[in-house]
């Protein structure tokens, strides 16, 4: 337990990045993740909102629940109560600790928007978090407390966004778009005024850190301009994009 944990280092060499072990593992929460969504999304499809929404509040509260026992068991383990700066939720797949329970316990447009943002971001967050994790699998050996607590909260991320289509939950409303678009905003420049002041690497803001933002950041020759403005380019580009193939596929269906 004590090597789980981590408590004094851990002690075995990590199987590295897409080490087989680390693909079985994430692609094993994937199938799980998957495969719950599909479940509940169906049986719940046709009942009520309430009923709908319960699946929601569960997956907030285990999600922010695994996040807030690793940052208490991190603060313990560095011995350094000011180790959560270093936990804040503000990574493009630790923004749905906030607006997965906001999906959840808010009413109207905030709901609306919060399910969009939950549906448009979970999935790409929880791939992001898991195969393209190579800060993590790169530092840590595959079943760490690190890596699990990480792969499940990712894949709860996931399971709310596969849900919330699958139970007929998003909206994808036009209204709500820029909503959408301050939400990340917002995150971004927060990400980005903690790098500069803790200083930090949140959102990938700073530099790649083995994960695929790598590929930006060596395009730009590491720019500390370019590269940031890159990053938030790639995420407007990305829900502008998610938006026109949802009304594609939208507009498809009903010509069918």
């Amino acid at each position: 337990m004590k090597e789980f944990f981590g408590f004094g280092g851990y002690q075995r060499t990590p199987e590295g990045y897409m080490s087989w072990q680390h693909l079985v593992f994430v692609t094993s929460l994937m199938a799980v993740m998957a495969l719950l969504a599909v479940f509940f999304g169906r049986r719940n499809r046709d009942k009520s909102e309430k009923t709908k929404n319960r699946v929601l509040i569960v997956a907030a509260i285990l999600i922010d629940s695994f996040e807030l026992f690793k940052i208490v068991l991190c603060c313990f383990r560095a011995g350094d109560p000011l180790n959560w700066l270093m936990n804040l939720p503000l990574f493009l797949c630790s923004i749905q600790l906030i607006t997965i329970p906001l999906a959840a316990f808010s009413h109207g447009r905030a709901k609306e928007a919060a399910l969009d943002f939950v549906f448009i971001f979970g999935l790409l967050g929880a791939l992001a978090g898991t195969y393209g994790a190579g800060q993590n699998y790169a530092c840590y050996p595959v079943l760490s407390f690190d890596n699990v607590v990480s792969g499940v909260t990712h894949s709860i991320s996931g399971f709310c966004a596969l849900y919330i289509p699958i139970a007929r939950m998003a909206s994808m409303k036009k209204k709500n778009m820029p909503i959408t678009f301050a939400i990340l905003s917002f995150f971004c420049a927060a990400a980005y005024i903690a790098d500069i002041l803790i200083p930090y690497n949140y959102m990938f803001m700073i530099r790649g850190d083995g994960t695929p933002y790598d590929i930006l950041y060596n395009l730009v020759g590491g720019s500390p301009v370019l590269y940031p403005v890159g990053v938030v380019a790639l995420f407007l580009i990305y829900i502008a994009l998610f938006y026109w193939v949802y009304y594609l596929v939208a507009r498809r269906k009903k010509k069918v």
